[in-house]
């Protein structure tokens, strides 16, 4: 195969910036920088904002993560968690960009929070209020004709700042981009790839193409595209004649086979790229460069899930669009930090709750191996409550008013917006039209008899629907109709999807699959997705055997997963959620997130964490969790072993994982109960060289190793075996803490304005080990070109302030981000405690 000239892969990008607003633009060009913002509590006109109340920044941006946590905000911030994000925020951008006739220019926004109004040179060009599905505009009529200082503007209003359930981030906190092309082009999102079929020896390949012709004359075109395969070998070509008549758009439909094909999955995520070429008189008019990946997936109602062609289960977390410091302006490093902690655990798929993924995070999974499943809404037809759920009586004010607001006039241009800007993704495999969705019509919230009086800590979780599946259906007919039918919406949602992309299966995540299945919501569905309701697994395959079932929102917990593992036709689980989240507060102040996370903010682990790895991964793993066994979920019998004070707990465990520590440090005497979390096999424990008995996972139903042990100063040793093969694991007792540790994996990153650095400082003692009962407030000097994104602990109960270089350390340690700028050269760190030895950490920019 020959090798495809660098030149002809290039992705096209910006190329250079000879000035602040004198920019060289090529098809696609990154539109991040240099923008301008104020924000006001008014809603003022933004030629009334003088030049001094703008600040220079870059995007992506959210003001709201640069605020104080306030308790003052009260009930009307307990669902986006304490950061005050109301107001109004003005973006400007001035941008040179040569006016040329024959071309044609847009403006893309990947994101922006929310309820948009976007102007150019004066002229409004739209409204987009819809906080998480990307938009453009065609500005070329509106681009000054001498090229100079063309002017952007782009208002949010965020003054309904308790619009959602969780935090939503404000401002523009996605990309942006110019595409400047031919009037003779293919459009934005204008490529459609896909595989109908997929062996290990050959794949079929359709390439849809859009072109669009803007000049009024026709014009003989040919459309070329080659593909190109990971190594940049060019793999096999296509091409098509067509004419086009003036002022249309024309669909071009390509085949194109590839032998022996490497194929996208989640251990070896293989990547392709499309290359189409609009050729006119034989001249290159425009190029198109799509990645994709060739990959079948299927969902059997009795078998689960299967990619390409190999039964599977997915091992899937939640996610909301926050990361902690940097609210909802998540550089791509942040991201792939995150992402690949997860991916460590053994976790494969990612469902994007409750809203639509940025293509940034969709660019990672595709590199990485992540399934993913895209949602499109929280709320239809009527709204939801923000403060509290189900209270919907209490969403009726202004602050809380969200996009139930324009869902009858928007729904169909947003869903489909996502599905043509996400459809070439390889990890996407399915959409999700909704989230929870019953409870916001009464009739359907009734007919099970459940929501009337169900508990969140008990029968809701365990116990089927106090009614029949008879007397369910009598109560959808008998009950009281609302102005909307929830099986009428959902089968539009699903219709609209299907208009675009028939590949990938419809879900939803179903509060109430008992009566879901009966309202025509789950006939919309080609995948029904169980939202904590493992208790009805066997329930709906027995009643709804051609319906495939998964487990589209579920308790961290063994129990979740061992239902799933008896069970052959449940596809898999998405756990709730990978990392706390800010929002959907059910804790009193000082609480600021949801803390169902197998990581905190920080991106730190818990115990949650460790037993989804050991369950997960195929790697072995040892895990310690000591707590003293009057605090644990432990007691000593009377014949001096180890058992559960309640031995089906474990069994009923919810959101939260046990109360456990991950030190070594008590009093001497004190019976502590240690746990191993462990896909060994077996395990023998040592303390200061003893043995304290060799035990086996298979005597432990709640897959947790347990040991009582009192506490003796030195070194626990866990010396394990996983099919034969040998694994140590150690922790040890901390003295007091002499010094702090700054550690990096990021110690080179590039001058780009984008490329972070992931700093975690922990406090040591004279012997480096790790001080896990100690705080120490940190202070954080940083010298050399970046800025400071953050820091955090990751407690749920700090309400320190994210941008600062000031923080108090939980369990001993704290997380620092910074960001590179655009000058190559070496930043140093260096941390500061009163009493302990600094510690200095160089980061180069290259």
């Amino acid at each position: 195969m020959k090798k495809i000239s660098l030149l002809f892969l290039t992705v096209f990008v910006l190329l250079s910036c000879s000035s602040k607003n004198n920019v060289e633009f090529s098809r696609n060009s990154d539109f991040n920088l240099n923008w301008e913002f104020s924000l006001s509590q008014e809603n003022v006109h933004i030629n009334s904002i003088s030049h001094s109340e703008f600040k220079t920044l870059n995007l992506p941006h959210d003001w709201a993560v640069e605020n104080e946590f306030d308790k003052s905000l009260g009930d009307d911030a307990i669902g986006t968690g304490y950061l005050a994000s109301k107001g109004y925020g003005y973006y400007k951008k001035i941008f040179d960009i040569p006016f040329d006739e024959n071309k044609v220019t847009y403006i893309l926004f990947d994101g922006v929070y929310n309820n948009s109004e976007v102007s150019i040179n004066g002229t409004k060009l739209g409204f987009h209020p819809y906080g998480y599905s990307p938009f453009y505009f065609n500005i070329s009529e509106y681009l000054n004709k001498d090229g100079k200082k063309n002017v952007i503007y782009v208002k949010v209003d965020h003054s309904r700042f308790a619009d959602s359930r969780w935090y939503t981030g404000a401002g523009i906190y996605r990309n942006v981009e110019l595409i400047s092309v031919n009037k003779l082009h293919i459009p934005v999102w204008g490529t459609f790839i896909t595989t109908p079929q997929v062996s290990k020896e050959k794949a079929t390949i359709n390439i849809e193409v859009s072109v669009k012709n803007d000049f009024s004359s026709e014009e003989n075109i040919t459309v070329r595209t080659t593909i190109i395969d990971a190594n940049n070998n060019e793999v096999n070509t296509v091409t098509s004649d067509i004419k086009l008549k003036g002022n249309s758009l024309e669909k071009v439909s390509q085949n194109i086979n590839v032998l022996n094909p490497s194929l996208w999955d989640i251990d070896n995520p293989n990547l392709y790229k499309a290359v189409t070429l609009i050729l006119t008189n034989s001249k290159e008019v425009d190029s198109y460069t799509t990645d994709f990946g060739i990959r079948n997936v299927k969902f059997d109602a009795d078998k689960g899930f299967f990619l390409n062609g190999e039964n599977m289960k997915i091992k899937g977390v939640c996610i909301h669009h926050d990361a902690g410091m940097v609210g909802t302006a998540i550089p791509k490093g942040v991201l792939r930090r995150r992402l690949q902690i997860l991916k460590d655990a053994g976790v494969n798929a990612i469902r994007v709750s409750h809203n639509p993924a940025s293509n940034e995070l969709l660019d990672l999974c595709d590199e990485m191996g992540f399934l993913v499943q895209d949602e499109f809404f929280d709320e239809w037809d009527n709204p939801k409550d923000k403060r509290y759920n189900q209270n919907e009586s209490k969403s009726t004010d202004y602050i809380t008013r969200g996009y139930g607001e324009y869902f009858q006039e928007w729904a169909k241009k947003d869903l489909q917006a996502v599905v043509l800007s996400h459809r070439n993704h390889p990890s996407v495999f399915q959409w999700s039209i909704g989230n929870e969705i019953e409870w916001t019509y009464p009739r359907n919230a009734a007919a099970t008899g459940f929501f009337n009086n169900m508990s969140w800590g008990g029968n809701y979780f365990w116990s089927e629907s106090p009614y029949s599946t008879d007397e369910i259906k009598e109560q959808l007919e008998t009950l009281p109709r609302g102005k909307y039918d929830i099986g009428e919406t959902a089968q539009k949602l699903s219709d609209w999807t299907k208009e675009l992309d028939v590949t990938r299966s419809v879900t939803a995540n179903c509060i109430l699959p008992s009566a879901s299945h009966l309202s025509g919501y789950a006939d919309a569905l080609d995948v029904v997705g169980y939202s904590y309701r493992r208790v009805l697994y066997d329930y709906g395959h027995k009643n709804y055997p051609n319906k495939p079932i998964l487990g589209t929102e579920n308790l961290a917990q063994y129990h979740e997963w061992k239902a799933v593992l008896e069970r052959p036709h449940i596809s898999g689980i998405f756990l709730w959620t990978g990392f706390d989240y800010m929002g959907e507060i059910r804790d009193p102040w000082p609480t600021r997130v949801q803390p169902s996370g197998l990581l905190n903010t920080a991106g730190f682990t818990k115990g949650s964490y460790h037993m989804m790895k050991t369950l997960w991964s195929k790697d072995p793993h040892i895990y310690f969790a000591t707590q003293n066994i009057e605090k644990s979920l432990n007691k000593i019998d009377y014949n001096g072993k180890i058992v559960p004070k309640d031995p089906e707990k474990w069994k009923k465990q919810l959101w939260e994982w046990y109360d456990i520590n991950e030190h070594w440090n008590y009093k001497v005497g004190d019976v502590i109960s240690v746990e191993l979390y462990s896909n060994c096999d077996e395990i023998e424990l040592f303390l200061n060289g003893k043995s304290l008995g060799l035990k086996k996972l298979l005597d432990f139903e709640d897959h947790i190793y347990k040991w009582g042990v009192p506490f003796t100063d030195g070194k626990l040793v866990a010396k394990g075996k996983k099919e034969g093969k040998a694994f140590v694991s150690e922790i040890n007792t901390a003295r007091k803490s002499t010094a702090i540790i700054l550690t990096s994996e990021e110690k080179n990153i590039k001058a780009n304005n984008y490329d972070v650095s992931h700093i975690i400082a922990q406090l040591v003692d004279e012997k480096g080990n790790p001080v896990k009962t100690d705080e120490k407030e940190i202070t954080f000097k940083i010298k050399g070109d970046v800025e400071l994104l953050g820091v955090d602990n990751g407690w749920k109960n700090s309400i320190q302030k994210f941008k600062t270089n000031i923080n108090t350390t939980y369990k001993g340690r704290t997380l620092l981000i910074i960001q590179a700028n655009d000058k190559a050269g070496k930043v140093e760190v260096i941390a500061n405690v009163k009493g302990i030895k600094s510690s200095k950490i160089v980061i180069n920019l290259e």
